[in-house]
């Protein structure tokens, strides 16, 4: 075990501390231990009066304990074994829970997911290609939801062909002790077996509605690609699909008839310039060129450089007035609707050292949420003028 988890765990789950702050701290202050002693004054700069929850040293430690009794691991964003293709995100989870190989975790799968309620054809759709992939040696990721999810983990098991070979990643919301739904209970327990479960979530974590874009976040950043089956408009498929663009990842979509509505969202990811998929011959070629390349954008989503920069790169010096004064307008460019934080870069006039780092401070405080993907949005209003 990193001799460093308690610390790290710590700052962690530490209010308000999101996975972009939790990496801003440790590049700007070093260490999970200096990160911590700074908390109280960054949250204050931010705009924060009451104190910060931050969990006591044995709090983490039973949850550490916790995860092994389950026979899992925690894995850091420091440690090997973490996995490449989610390091690379700017927003990537700095603490696994994990449950199962870490073999399927080293290499890019394929992310499968759509509608729970979905049809038989979609269902039988699904299990067949993730069959198929598996046999070709593709690890295949989902969120171990009904429908689609479920399908795709029952194909993926039943295509190892060597127990070296493929497999399946359940990205769950929850903490590694609450199966969800429950009647996926005997699937996760195959999943832990013959794949890997893993979340970011506390142990006794019960899934909520938003605990879900972070576990969408897990399927795209763990995928080369991402296959949509049967999606309906503003589903959480849907999600999964703008991370995985947003995240530079191949996305392909399942045609389907216009008159069901399961399959409009799908649909329209075609229309919108997602890749076709029929069968695991219109997806292998291009993971082959995503992995070299990077994955094709859709969507009309402008190309250009991200403001986030590499994980675990130090900015620049940072002084003080600027920083007081790059919050100040941060905070007057935020809003209850997302934005990416490229444009509140090139608004603010900055450096992205700087910006972050008032993103770091405001979030701490309360005061804003920088969410999966990289937007931000406003949780307080600015003071009146």
């Amino acid at each position: 075990m990193n001799p460093d988890l308690p610390a790290l765990l710590r700052l962690f789950r530490t209010e308000n501390v999101g996975p972009v702050t939790w990496r801003r701290l440790m590049d700007e202050c070093g260490s999970a231990t200096n990160a911590l002693a700074a908390l109280p004054e960054r949250a204050k700069r931010g705009g924060r009066r009451a104190p910060l929850a931050i969990p006591d040293q044995d709090v983490v430690e039973r949850e550490i304990e916790g995860v092994v009794k389950l026979g899992g691991r925690m894995v850091t964003l420091f440690d090997p074994d973490y996995p490449p293709l989610l390091a690379e995100l700017p927003d990537t989870p700095p603490i696994l829970s994990v449950l199962g190989s870490s073999a399927c975790l080293a290499s890019g799968g394929v992310g499968i997911v759509g509608a729970r309620n979905a049809s038989a054809a979609g269902m039988r759709f699904a299990e067949s290609l993730a069959t198929e992939l598996s046999q070709a040696g593709m690890t295949v990721v989902s969120g171990l939801a009904r429908g689609i999810d479920g399908a795709a983990h029952a194909g993926a098991l039943a295509g190892r062909p060597f127990p070296e070979w493929g497999g399946t990643v359940a990205a769950i919301a929850g903490g590694l002790d609450i199966v969800y739904p429950q009647e996926h209970a005997a699937l996760q327990r195959r999943i832990a077996e013959g794949g890997a479960v893993v979340t970011e979530a506390p142990l006794g974590t019960t899934p909520q509605a938003r605990h879900f874009p972070r576990r969408n976040r897990l399927i795209a950043g763990l995928s080369l690609g991402t296959v949509v089956v049967e999606a309906a408009f503003h589903s959480g498929s849907l999600i999964t699909a703008k991370l995985a663009d947003a995240y530079s990842r191949q996305v392909f979509a399942v045609p389907g008839s216009p008159l069901d509505p399961r399959c409009r969202g799908s649909n329209n990811l075609l229309r919108n310039g997602a890749r076709l998929a029929e069968g695991i011959d219109d997806i292998l070629p291009c993971l082959r060129n995503a992995s070299k390349a990077g994955g094709a954008r859709f969507g009309g989503f402008a190309e250009r450089p991200s403001a986030w920069g590499a994980p675990g790169v130090e900015g620049s010096a940072i002084v003080d007035a600027d920083l007081d004064k790059a919050r100040e307008r941060v905070l007057s460019l935020l809003s209850y609707a997302p934005v990416p934080v490229d444009d509140l870069v090139g608004r603010c006039q900055f450096s992205v050292s700087v910006v972050l780092s008032a993103l770091a401070e405001l979030e701490l405080a309360g005061r804003a949420e920088i969410l999966p993907g990289g937007s931000v949005i406003l949780l307080t209003p600015p003071a009146a003028d």
